[in-house]
């Protein structure tokens, strides 16, 4: 069975969050901290050997007083983030253990994951080297320049929009990484296609929302309710009612 590494990063600012109270991930949602939803997924998974969180260093404190607990019950190594997501990542990979094939990154707030997706996109990476998942996009876009004002139409035609879990064979990632230059990347299948190496794209779910604003929340909890429960001893089988959750 290969082995995989999970890397939820959970450093950013949150600047269009807007709540004075709570870092984004660490807002509650259903009774459960944001992140915590996220980590769960991947916890009870027998190919899953290491789960990393990387968060500011200036949120240290207030985790640990918060969360140690968990921490410790649930064996996370959490780690100090950089000043963007993809510094977060390189120094996440920092500490992934020897025996890794895979590296998996998935926001950690995106919480409404299932372990029939994880199965599809481990299966993918594995296949492939490396796979995300996205969805078409299905609105009109519009190039928008100064005062607001619509300089163009542009056509949705083969354009997706990226989501996590992203997933790589370890080395094929560290390339990426190694390469990176100080390349402010959005997501870390851009590093990837950088160094040549092609990208699965695996199609998500509009369910597979990342919290951007207090208002994702009541979507988020109505949205975890669709979800099918992770079965207890491990993951589901990843060709169950697989399409009944897209």
């Amino acid at each position: 069975m290969a082995k995989f590494a999970v890397i939820l990063p959970a450093a950013g600012r949150g600047t269009r969050f807007h709540d004075k109270s709570y870092k984004k991930a660490f807002v509650p949602l259903a009774n459960k901290a944001l992140w915590l939803h996220s980590a769960e997924r991947f916890l009870g998974r027998g190919d899953v050997v290491q789960t990393i969180l990387a968060i500011s260093p200036e949120d240290r404190a207030d985790f640990n007083f918060k969360f140690s607990a968990n921490v410790a019950i649930l064996g996370i190594d959490v780690i100090d983030g950089g000043a963007e997501r993809a510094d977060s990542i390189q120094a996440a990979l920092a500490r992934v253990k020897p025996n890794v094939d895979y590296i998996c990154v998935h926001d950690a707030a995106r919480p409404c994951i299932c372990d029939p997706w994880i199965d599809e996109i481990f299966a993918a990476a594995e296949k492939t080297g490396a796979a995300i998942f996205a969805i078409p996009v299905a609105g009109t876009l519009k190039r928008v320049g100064p005062n607001r004002r619509i300089v163009e139409t542009v056509s949705r035609n083969e354009l997706w929009e990226a989501q996590t879990p992203q997933v790589f064979r370890r080395d094929i990632l560290l390339d990426a990484y190694a390469k990176r230059d100080g390349f402010s990347a959005t997501d870390d299948a851009q590093l990837v296609e950088r160094i040549g190496h092609p990208v699965t794209v695996i199609p998500g779910s509009p369910i597979n929302m990342k919290i951007t604003t207090r208002e994702d929340l009541r979507l988020a909890e109505q949205a975890l309710r669709a979800l099918p429960k992770p079965k207890l001893g491990g993951a589901m089988n990843p060709f169950a009612d697989d399409d009944k959750w897209r």
